[in-house]
């Protein structure tokens, strides 16, 4: 550990495994995967998803937090509150300037633009909601976590698509490193299975129509994958100042240590095939933390079941490691929650070192032919782990990178 890392005091999640940290834990322990039918697409070519079940942020939040914000922001401020909670930090006595938030979002939801369309084409103006504009525009989700936690430094949304909620966790290490605050709120949200999504991901032929088996969809590096599932999710981390995270007596459960980020340069939705820009951000990550290759002993993949991505992915981490360690994607059980998926990946990846067990990636039953990867599959794997990297790329050949030691 060295002064430069952020010390992880806190995480908070909601997923389709599960609402909470330990929930999703133990849902993802199952190796299953949570793809369903989802009455919200109905009567779409891709009527299936990941969603999260028994969510109720009226009860949670108060009714008029939900009434003003779509559902991305209902789950980032759930997750907030439970990472804030699990540090140990009170809201009421920290020193708010000195607190950061970084939240990353790709997509934003839109739950009620639909609605909104349709007032506008009949001409009724004057029944479009005044919080319309509000509801959905991505930055309201870090305001609106800074407000609920009287958060008050540094307020940022990053937007790099599927890479978003690993750029903002970057970001947020960044911001700690520089003195710029103490604690940082740092993760990403999205709600990506609305009907819009779920029609125009189908027309680039992104998605999964595995329709037989929605629970089975959702197929990181298997031979059979044939796009990925639409989910939601947010997840938190709490980052602190390892000298700061000290003196309070807190728990420290990992280290963020590294962070690496690049551009691929080659297409709006191809990943460079040879996969170059993504291993430019690993080596940066890698750099950054002045760790060797041999240090890593788990790769928490992007793994998105699409078939290039998850072939380029195979063959980077190869180029990269020459032996890669055990290899998952969670993706396999809660599908691909877009901006939120990064942050995820980062809390199950400390999760991961804490417990000295690599989940399981659900629905791989084939390796793909030429993939040279020790994946894990079916059940957790006890393993022996000091430092872990997590990895996501998104359209516009966004890549990001974190490593993480060990508490």
């Amino acid at each position: 550990m060295s002064a430069s890392d952020a010390a992880v005091t806190g995480i908070g999640m909601v997923t389709p495994a599960g609402l909470g940290r330990e929930a999703t834990w133990d849902g993802l322990c199952e190796g299953v995967g949570f793809g369903a039918r989802d009455p919200w697409l109905a009567g779409l070519p891709v009527d299936f998803s990941c969603a999260v079940h028994d969510f109720d942020g009226g009860a949670l939040l108060g009714k008029r937090i939900t009434w003003r914000n779509d559902r991305f922001i209902h789950l980032a401020m759930v997750a907030a509150r439970e990472a804030v909670a699990d540090a140990a930090l009170d809201t009421d006595t920290w020193d708010g300037p000195r607190v950061a938030v970084v939240l990353g979002c790709a997509s934003n939801g839109g739950d009620r633009w639909p609605t909104e369309y349709r007032n506008l084409a009949e001409g009724r103006v004057e029944a479009i909601s005044p919080t319309a504009l509000l509801r959905s525009l991505p930055n309201m989700v870090a305001g609106e976590v800074s407000t609920d936690l009287q958060a008050l430094g540094p307020c940022l949304t990053t937007s790099t698509a599927c890479a978003a909620g690993t750029t903002a966790i970057g970001t947020a290490r960044d911001l700690l490193r520089t003195g710029a605050c103490d604690i940082a709120i740092a993760g990403g949200t999205d709600c990506a299975r609305v009907p819009m999504g779920s029609a125009a991901f189908y027309r680039m032929r992104a998605l999964s129509e595995n329709r037989q088996d929605p629970a089975g969809a959702s197929r990181p590096f298997d031979a059979d994958r044939d796009g990925f599932v639409l989910s939601e999710a947010a997840a938190v981390l709490v980052l602190e100042r390892p000298e700061y995270a000290r003196a309070r007596g807190a728990h420290i459960r990992g280290y963020v240590s590294g962070y690496g980020a690049s551009s691929d340069g080659f297409h709006p939705t191809r990943p460079d095939p040879e996969g170059a820009g993504a291993r430019r951000a690993v080596l940066a990550a890698l750099a950054d933390a002045r760790a060797d290759v041999s240090e890593v002993h788990h790769v928490n993949a992007h793994g998105t079941s699409t078939p290039l991505n998850d072939r380029v992915e195979a063959a980077m981490l190869s180029k990269v490691f020459r032996t890669p360690p055990p290899v998952t994607s969670v993706k396999g059980a809660i599908g691909h929650s877009l901006g939120a998926a990064g942050a995820i990946d980062a809390a199950c990846t400390v999760m991961s070192l804490e417990r000295q067990l690599v989940l399981p990636t659900a629905n791989l039953d084939r390796l793909d032919d030429g993939m040279d990867l020790d994946v894990v599959t079916k059940t957790p794997r006890p393993h022996r782990m000091e430092a872990a990297i997590s990895d996501s790329f998104g359209f516009g050949g966004q890549n990001a990178v974190l490593f993480f030691r060990a508490a």
